[in-house]
């Protein structure tokens, strides 16, 4: 018997109170009774990981290997533990005996039967209800104690100041820090300066031998920001400075997205709840010209630079650190102080940003017109013959057989069926005219329904790869005429129009040492042809093999990759 178990909590606390150890523990006892051997590799937990939500790491491993059916039972404590929506219940435990997993509740045990069914319905709703009801009366309860000054909205003490250790939470506790509050105010007298910048910060404080907030030797722009923007230096606490909804970009074109968060919005200070005053780091006249000056130099920010046309612009990473490369124009003697216009790492002087310590990357500056025009002709190449597009997607999609070929393999499935349909009846036939003893009949009819069950296994995977065949062929379809719309009008292109297209079409440029690799998106459908794919979440491929190669498809859009030499 290949018996699986799965535990969960939901807040560090909980971890640091070892409730999951007690959760293995009953799991194991009771695999023990039952007399199920339950190795190491076959616990899945998922340590501080919410019961509202489906992307948990344990979960998703689970899933994955129920789904190539490796596991026959799965036991958990109780259905809470599985997820907190009924819903999501449902779906679970519908996918897991689907793999042909049995799902058994410890503390719960529940059966096939219509009222055991019920119970696990009421069950779940009541867990919804519950989890609503408790996360609705603690946000009121923290907004009150907000309005009244009692409670403190922060996870972490800023920068500069300190709090009562006995009453970390409590406002009249707060307490500048004599050395780092210096550094702060030092911080915002610096920034003030004719021609600061936050990067000149960072390299001073650096300078200085000034440890960061968390212990390194590197400011972050971004630290540095938080620090020149809140409100708390100049006296006063406020909750709600921010809302937040799920995100709608990804983070990054080179890396997976990991464990996605909501973004933060900002809102208008008037919208902010005061909670309470404290003692100022600097006064309020300095962090009102501090907000101003970074507003104004937002607008002058290089990347709100556009006096030099760069086909690429923000479409460049380096295949070194995989870091984002810049558009940067240089001046040099020995081309007669001839500009010169490259696309360079942001982590060969960027530290404060890149987030590459005291190391700068070692990858070379990569020449912009040779990249523009080595990119603009592969994507004219791709444009000009779509088939290598459509061949590239049908061996992503593993299409290496013909339909034909699966029709037959439907037709010999649905015939061993229908013959194994015929020996169930023959064998019935038998038992009931007393030739064959009933626990024989038990014992063929068995055997018959699990090659049955076998067959309409095959059966139903044949009938998803058909129901894929039909859609590859629209998609193809649809693929060629874009294609052919566009390729008129790209020998007379104007500098807008091919970027436009580069937009559209090019996910990511990665450049190395030795070669290009080029990251092309091609709309699938008429709707997407105004949907950049940086706008859809989705997760990628770390590294790419040498071809065409399918990263995910959507809906809209599917996501190819070709290198193309140096």
């Amino acid at each position: 018997m290949r018996v699986a178990a799965y535990v969960r909590v939901s807040t560090s606390r909980q971890v640091k109170l070892q409730t999951i150890e007690q959760q293995l523990e009953i799991v194991r006892k009771h695999a023990q009774e039952k007399g199920w051997e339950l190795p190491e590799e076959n616990l899945f937990r998922d340590d501080g990981y919410s019961g509202t939500t489906l992307k948990r790491p344990a979960l998703d491993a689970l899933r994955d290997k129920a789904r190539m059916r490796e596991f026959e039972i799965v036991v958990m404590l109780s259905p809470d533990r599985l997820a907190r929506n009924y819903v999501h219940q449902m779906v679970l435990i519908e996918e897991l005996e689907k793999g042909g997993c049995q799902v058994e509740f410890v503390e719960r045990p529940m059966s096939s039967e219509p009222n055991d069914q019920l119970l696990l319905q009421i069950r779940g709703a009541v867990a919804e209800y519950e989890r609503t009801l408790l996360s609705e009366r603690m946000r009121r309860g923290r907004l009150a104690k907000y309005k009244a000054g009692l409670l403190l909205p922060w996870t972490h003490v800023p920068y500069g100041l300190r709090v009562d250790p006995d009453r970390p939470r409590d406002p009249a506790g707060v307490r500048p820090d004599e050395a780092k509050a210096a550094v702060v105010a030092e911080i915002f007298a610096m920034y003030l300066e004719q021609g600061a910048s936050l990067f000149g910060v960072s390299r001073h404080l650096q300078a200085r031998g000034i440890p960061a907030p968390r212990g390194g030797k590197l400011w972050s722009t971004a630290t540095l920001r938080g620090i020149l923007t809140n409100p708390v230096y100049a006296g006063g606490v406020y909750a709600g400075r921010a809302r937040y909804r799920p995100a709608k970009i990804r983070r990054s074109a080179t890396h997976p997205i990991g464990h996605p968060h909501d973004s933060a919005v900002a809102l208008a200070p008037e919208e902010w709840i005061p909670v309470a005053s404290v003692p100022a780091v600097v006064s309020q006249e300095q962090f009102d010209l501090v907000k101003e000056k970074l507003s104004k130099n937002k607008s002058f920010a290089r990347r709100n630079n556009k006096t030099h046309e760069y086909l690429l612009r923000a479409l460049v990473s380096c295949g070194t650190c995989m870091l984002c490369s810049i558009a940067r124009t240089r001046t040099g003697r020995k081309n007669n102080d001839r500009e010169q216009r490259y696309y360079v790492c942001s982590g060969k002087f960027k530290q404060a940003q890149s987030g590459l310590g005291e190391e700068k990357c070692p990858s070379r500056y990569a020449p912009a017109d040779q990249l523009d025009e080595v990119v603009w002709k592969d994507l004219c190449e791709v444009l000009t013959h779509p088939e290598s597009i459509t061949d590239a997607l049908r061996r992503a999609h593993g299409g290496q057989w013909l339909p034909q070929e699966l029709k037959a393999r439907q037709e010999n499935l649905r015939q061993g069926r229908a013959a194994l349909g015929r020996q169930l009846e023959r064998l019935t036939e038998a038992y009931l005219g007393e030739v064959i003893p009933l626990a024989e009949y038990q014992r063929r009819r068995k055997d018959l329904e699990g090659r049955d069950e076998a067959l309409a296994s095959q059966e139903g995977q044949l009938q998803a790869q058909s129901h894929q065949h039909m859609e590859l062929a629209g998609v193809a379809s649809s693929i060629e005429d874009f294609c052919e719309r566009v390729r008129s009008g790209l020998a007379g292109a104007t500098f807008e129009q091919r970027r436009k297209l580069v937009e559209l079409l090019i996910d990511r440029v990665i450049v190395s040492d030795e070669e290009v690799e080029i990251r092309y998106v091609i709309p699938t459908d008429p709707s997407s042809e105004k949907v950049r794919f940086c706008h859809l979440r989705s997760d990628y491929l770390y590294r790419l093999s040498t071809g065409w190669k399918q990263i995910r498809t959507t809906p809209a859009l599917v996501l190819l990759a070709c290198r193309a030499g140096t």
